[in-house]
């Protein structure tokens, strides 16, 4: 792939803080206009990796190109006009109006005035907005708040849109608005870079690099990573309501059983082959109830993080 189709292009990239490896020489490229998602639990790394690329954290080694440019030698000015940034955390001023912090937005990114009214009217118009602007950010609902949020991030129109875990603690009503937006911004030819815990929205990335303690772990898109971290059969177990937990140290014991994990009110089970649910069923107490099914990026999470055996 050559350079100008690549969005973002980060080699051996470290950051520490003290004695702390925060981000442990990772390397990997965003190609253009691809929703592109940062999988991982909290503290792998994820957003210190984005705030790097976002020039908010100097690499303690490594390299890393954002939109062709590198920070250091002026390239960070051109790298600002091209990315926008929306942060973990919600950013705007509870205390002010929401036109008051469109308005400081718009002054700090020294936008002319006729670009931003234009710009602030197809943004909202764009994320839905429909409370009055005199509204204080402070009363509206979170889903909303983060969607305004958004907006502030694509005042400039930005080319690479970095989005921090940009629907933690909003309903999943709102969840699946923003990645609509998402989508949308795709659409556009936007390059979308996305963090989040979330298995439901890994899915919807082009490409997934699952981070654990710091390094990429995995790196492709959702179903690559699904078929090749189970090339074995899966199957999904139902106990009764009740069910003595004694079943579980059997059916581990069960010849041809990899692993047993719980899902919910459910566990998934890796088979060496079909020919082993045969076993694993001579084992289970009457009432249970299994059926084949296709791994979930969780199960993929928790093979590759946690190793399958916990």
């Amino acid at each position: 792939m050559s350079p100008a189709e690549l969005a973002v292009e980060v080699s051996g990239l470290t950051i520490k803080f003290g004695d702390f490896t925060a981000v442990d020489g990772i390397s990997f490229s965003v190609q253009r206009g691809e929703i592109f998602g940062f999988l991982g639990a909290n503290g792998a790394g994820k957003t210190t990796t984005i705030r790097s690329l976002c020039g908010l954290l100097l690499p303690t080694a490594g390299t890393v190109k954002v939109a062709g440019f590198e920070f250091k030698n002026g390239g960070g000015d051109e790298i600002k006009r091209k990315v926008g940034y929306m942060s973990q955390r919600f950013t705007l001023y509870n205390d002010l109006t929401v036109k008051e912090n469109l308005d400081f937005a718009s002054a700090l990114r020294k936008l002319d005035r006729a670009y931003f009214e234009n710009r602030k009217s197809e943004l909202l118009k764009f994320v839905g907005f429909s409370f009055p602007l005199s509204s204080l950010v402070r009363d509206l609902p979170g889903g909303i708040k983060q969607e305004l949020s958004l907006v502030v991030s694509l005042l400039h129109e930005p080319e690479i849109i970095f989005l921090d875990e940009p629907t933690a603690g909003v309903s999943p009503v709102a969840r699946e608005r923003f990645w609509a937006l998402i989508r949308n911004l795709a659409a556009m030819k936007k390059t979308v870079f996305v963090t989040t815990h979330y298995m439901d929205e890994a899915e919807e990335c082009g490409r997934i690099a699952l981070m654990s303690a710091g390094k990429i772990i995995a790196l492709d898109t959702p179903s690559r990573l699904k078929s090749e971290t189970f090339p074995e059969e899966l199957t999904e177990i139902e106990p009764p309501q009740n069910a003595p937990p004694a079943w579980i140290d059997k059916a581990k014991q069960s010849p041809g059983i990899l692993s047993l994990q719980p899902h919910g009110l459910r566990f998934h089970a890796v088979l060496k082959d079909k020919r082993a649910e045969e076993g694993l069923l001579r084992v289970l107490p009457p009432g249970f109830k299994t059926r084949f099914i296709k791994p979930s990026l969780e199960d993929v999470f928790i093979r590759l993080v946690e190793g399958g055996s916990r």
